[in-house]
């Protein structure tokens, strides 16, 4: 069984690990980087972090049999603020007619576009490649986990949640739009750009035009991909769609990624969401698929959750033992649920 978690201080070996097999955005493959996240991930646990706002929380998904990490998710309570804004590509389409011509062309536009109270966003999704399309569906775990947490603390986030998805890449990693714009105006690589965005963006607001950018100007391979899906995000963006999300007509301004956004009240897994009480007695049979998450207050790990099959009875839930056992819970303990199918 998989367990999923609040980030601690001794899981920089397993990201380390974990980067050094993937070196996405999401999860660089740099230690001091990472020792940030993970601070900044146990003090917004804690509490610790005064404004809610600043909270910024990851989640590890871990193999409790092979004491191994193999995944990792995180929620951005907001995204966007005076001193490190949400900066976008919105897009549009502008007409232009010649009569003497009689020629029509429609051409889309990129506007930059600034955003200082921003939304929550979820995000920094990577899982273990050999994990990937199991039966587990640990993907599927590290995505609802987010909105499980979001339903439990309502007022810590935003009333709109953001998913920025990756679009196609080229096979070493750069970005298509990055090379054909962002690296004329900065110097800057795709991944030193963003590494640098993660502490500085207003090295953005100095370099990048602030003109709109008509697309037609870029390659035909560099248009193709603004706003696309790429391949191994496709899954994400269903389970996106599925549950309540949309493509809002903006698009990340380093590498054309679409930006998915949805009311926090109108997400199905956020409606969907239930308090318990644990049962007293085990339950093994077949019952619903949820995900169950269990809350102390002190402690080093304050947040577990778990996959499992349950039975839920009004306001009572019955748990298998073994689910019982990775949560650390006795009867009566007060359960978070949201369904997984």
């Amino acid at each position: 069984m998989l367990v999923l978690r609040d980030v601690q201080k001794t899981d920089l070996p397993g990201l380390k690990r974990l980067a050094a097999v993937l070196n996405t955005v999401n999860l660089p493959n740099n230690e001091e980087t990472l020792e940030a996240i993970i601070d900044k991930s146990v003090k917004s646990f804690a509490g610790k972090v005064k404004d809610p706002f600043e909270r910024e929380y990851l989640f590890v998904l871990e193999d409790v049999r092979n004491n191994l990490i193999i995944g990792t998710s995180m929620i951005i309570a907001q995204h966007g603020t005076y001193d490190a804004p949400h900066i976008y590509y919105e897009v549009s389409e502008r007409e232009h007619y010649s009569a003497s011509l009689e020629r029509h062309l429609r051409h889309k536009v990129l506007s930059i576009a600034y955003n200082y109270e921003g939304p929550t966003e979820i995000g920094g999704l990577v899982v273990d490649p050999p994990y990937r399309a199991t039966p587990d569906k640990p993907g599927k775990q590290l995505s609802f986990v987010r909105f499980l947490f979001i339903a439990m603390h309502r007022r810590l986030f935003r009333p709109r949640v953001l998913a920025e998805l990756l679009p196609p890449l080229l096979p070493d990693g750069r970005s298509l739009l990055w090379e054909a714009c962002g690296k004329k105006f900065t110097g800057l690589t795709y991944l030193e750009a963003d590494r640098l965005s993660r502490q500085n963006k207003e090295f953005i607001k100095e370099l990048f035009p602030a003109s709109d950018i008509y697309a037609s100007l870029f390659p035909d391979r560099v248009q193709k991909v603004l706003g696309e899906v790429g391949p191994a995000t496709r899954g994400v963006q269903r389970m996106l769609e599925r549950v309540g999300f949309r493509y809002v007509e903006r698009i990340d301004p380093f590498d054309g990624g679409p930006h998915f956004e949805a009311d926090t009240a109108d997400i199905s897994l956020v409606r969907r969401y239930r308090t318990m009480k644990l049962a007293e007695e085990d339950f093994e049979l077949e019952g619903d698929d949820v995900l169950v998450a269990a809350e102390r207050e002190s402690g080093r790990n304050r947040f577990r959750s778990v996959r499992c099959t349950a039975r839920l009875d009004n306001t009572v839930i019955h748990l298998p033992a073994r689910a019982k056992e990775i949560l650390e819970v006795k009867p009566g303990a007060k359960l978070s649920v949201i369904p997984f199918e």
